[in-house]
Order: C-alpha cells, then sequence, then structure tokens
C-alpha cells in the first residue's frame, strides 16, 4: 500500500521501519517540528525525522495539521491510509477523510481502557497485570475510533514505564504491519467502542512523582515503576531532590546475616503504625526501609540531586542513613 506515515517520538520509530520492510511504500512521513535542545538551543530532529531521513524519505513538519498548508501537502501526496502513532496533535475531520482507508492509528492500551496521553505508564502506575495495543480506526474523537485489531501482551511484576513502552513498540510495529495486511484484503471487521471503564491516561508531570508517604508502599512501588524513566518518583533529603528508581513492599523488616551468621543493622520493630509516614525505619546493606500508610517501602536503588544513580548499598556508603531520618521534609 501506498501510506503517509505520522509520528514523532522514539516509540512510533519501530512501526515506520516495520512498515517500510513489509515492502509498503511510504511517500510523506509527518512529524512535529524540532525542538531546540541543550545550551546551544540545537534544533534536534525528532526520532521520526531521523528515520525518515535515513531512510530518504520526504519529510513535512507542520506547526499544527489545520493550517492551510499542512492540509494541502496531505491531499495531494498520494496514498491509501494514513498511518498515525504518536503523532503529538489532534487530527481534523478534513484529514481524517481524504483517504481511501482513512487514518489507522497504533495505541499503546487495551481501548477502550486508557484512551489518553500516557496509556503505557498508568497500565503500569494502577497495577494492571496486561496491556497491549489496539489498532484503530481514527474518528474525531479522542481514542474512540473503531477497533481493527487488539494484541494483548502481560506486564511483569517488575514492569517499568520504560520497559512496557519497548514491549508496546515492538507488538504496535507488528499489530500495524498484520492490520493493514488484513485491511488490504478485506479482512478486518471494525468494532465499536463501548465507554472506557479508566479516567483518560493524563499527561505525566513532574509533580506527579512526588511521593506521599501516607499512601500505602504497594501504590508507590507502582509508581516509581510506572514513572522510571521518566518523570520518576521522587522525595527530598536534606533540601535535595532524591529520585527513587527501584523499591519493594515488605510488611517485616528482616535482618540481615553475614556470613559467619551474625546480624547487622537489624530492624525491630519492623513497622509501628504511630510512625509518620516518610520515616527511615531500618537500613540493611541492600535497602533503605522507610514507614508508609501501609506496609513499609524498601527502597533499592536511588539518585540523590547531582549524583549518580546506585543500588542502596553504595549510596549508603557515601550517604549514611539512621533510623528516624525523615525523608521529604
Amino acid at each position: 500500500m501506498k501510506l503517509i506515515f505520522m509520528g514523532t517520538p522514539d516509540f512510533s520509530v519501530g512501526t515506520l521501519e516495520a512498515l517500510i520492510e513489509a515492502g509498503h511504500t511510504i511517500t510523506l512521513v509527518v512529524s512535529q517540528p524540532d525542538k531546540p535542545k541543550g545550551r546551544g538551543h540545537e534544533l534536534i530532529p525528532t526520532p521520526v525525522k531521523a528515520a525518515a531521513l535515513k531512510h530518504n524519505l520526504p519529510v513535512f513538519q507542520p506547526r499544527r495539521l489545520r493550517e492551510e498548508l499542512a492540509e494541502e501537502t496531505i491531499r495531494e501526496t498520494e496514498a491509501d491510509a494514513i498511518v498515525v502513532v504518536a503523532f503529538g496533535q489532534l487530527i481534523p475531520q478534513s484529514i481524517l477523510d481524504m483517504k481511501k482507508h482513512g487514518c489507522i492509528n497504533v495505541h499503546a492500551s487495551l481501548l477502550p481502557k486508557y484512551r489518553g496521553a500516557a496509556p503505557i505508564q498508568w497500565a503500569v502506575i494502577d497495577g494492571e497485570r496486561k496491556s497491549g495495543v489496539t489498532i484503530m480506526q481514527m474518528d474525531a474523537g479522542l481514542d474512540t475510533g473503531d477497533i481493527l485489531l487488539v494484541k494483548t501482551v502481560p506486564l511483569d511484576e517488575k514492569e517499568t514505564g520504560g520497559s512496557l513502552f519497548d514491549k508496546l513498540a515492538v507488538a504496535g510495529a507488528a499489530a500495524c504491519v498484520e492490520a493493514l495486511e488484513k485491511l488490504e484484503k478485506g479482512e478486518l471487521t471494525p468494532v465499536k467502542q463501548g465507554e472506557s471503564p479508566t479516567a483518560y491516561a493524563r499527561m505525566l508531570t513532574k509533580e506527579m512523582g512526588k511521593i506521599d508517604f501516607s499512601r500505602p508502599a504497594a501504590e508507590i512501588e507502582r509508581l516509581v515503576r510506572g514513572l522510571n524513566p521518566w518523570p520518576s518518583a521522587y522525595t527530598k533529603l536534606g533540601g535535595k531532590t532524591l529520585k527513587i528508581w527501584a523499591a519493594e513492599v515488605v510488611s517485616i523488616l528482616a535482618s540481615e546475616k553475614d556470613e559467619k551468621g551474625e546480624t547487622h543493622n537489624c530492624v525491630e520493630p519492623a513497622h509501628d503504625n504511630n510512625t509518620l509516614p516518610g520515616t527511615v525505619v531500618g537500613v540493611t546493606k541492600t535497602a533503605v526501609h522507610v514507614s508508609c500508610g501501609q506496609d513499609i517501602l524498601a527502597i533499592t536503588e536511588l539518585q540523590l540531586e547531582g549524583k549518580k544513580r546506585m543500588d542502596a548499598g553504595a549510596f549508603l556508603r557515601g550517604y549514611p542513613m539512621e533510623p528516624g531520618l525523615v525523608l521529604g521534609t
């Protein structure tokens, strides 16, 4: 098929590459405008633009799709369908209706769950056991179009936003190729979506990462994984930002024993319901144990502002913590 591809971030690149490999003709790649980065404010091409240029594909970067030039360019470009993967703008109805097969979208959730901007991270934060990708026929709503194809991906116990991102990017690329093949053969039956059983997966912000230790430890642990690698979960230590990269939930703090069987950094009692949330209640060679609204969060990987990311053992050798210290103040 002849396709116009619309996408911007890393997540979109795998699908573009898969479509090229499958033999589809990409007549135009549409991506968001380049953005300045670094001290020199050098314009950096979007990941999709960089991939398109590698394949010598024409690239178009309109500021807004509703501009006359944008609509005219897309209308004049020959294509059977438009494939949209995390483009970053709402597609106006005029463009949705331009091509024979309309706009086909790769969405990183099992629709109608997690419509919106950050479905991958919210699936982890909410403790979902599975996620997946939905190939959708786009309409004027936000992720409300008819479902064409669905692929399910199970979540690992320690799944992070980053690891699920990678899995769904691969799954989405394969599903898109399969869907277009079936679409061309007339083998797809669109299915109407029902109402979404979850709130919209709202966009992530840095402020979302601020840890509220009055919440249950299990909830905080999911937040840590869901916001890894961006924007990351964090608290405060000595007035500096302390990012939490990995943690576990424990209800009883076990003593650590060395090779001689002697205990070190033993924590007793394991947890006191009257302890202020955010209080360090114990320190072992592998974790910093912090009181939460329910159970205890054992922090195993962390990073102090201006320093590198490290495991708890390495961190504690440079920044000792003692029981009674309160994080977040």
